[in-house]
């Protein structure tokens, strides 16, 4: 829509009588819109994204050797050992290094799988 479209409107609009002064809207009223709108994104936006890094951050916190993990391009292995920003694995007959944030989910540890060889 073009601007052009409102000032139409705006002229059509009944001016205010003799000795009255023109109604003065409260910048509160004003602003409610953009207020909620802030709002809206913080909860379906900004919030969920902080609950998910701080999940992150636990998940590769407790990482540690022995773990079967998946990484984000989809690699399954098993972590050999865990350094300050990478972590070797162990898949199939190869081993990676692959960085630390890579890892997205720890599927299980040899303590919770005692059949793990």
């Amino acid at each position: 829509m073009h601007v052009n479209c409102f000032s139409g409107i705006v002229a059509m609009a009944a001016p205010p009588a003799n000795g009255q002064p023109a109604q003065a809207q409260n910048p509160l009223i004003a602003f409610a819109p953009m207020i909620l709108l802030v709002v809206v994104f913080y909860f379906i936006l900004i919030r969920p994204q902080q609950q998910r890094a701080k999940a992150q951050a636990k998940l590769l916190s407790g990482l540690k050797a022995g773990d079967k993990v998946v990484t984000a391009a989809g690699i399954v292995g098993v972590v050999l050992s865990v350094k300050d920003k990478t972590v070797s694995l162990r898949s199939a007959d190869a081993k990676f290094e692959v960085t630390k944030a890579s890892v997205t989910e720890i599927i299980a540890d040899d303590a919770s799988n005692p059949t793990a060889s």
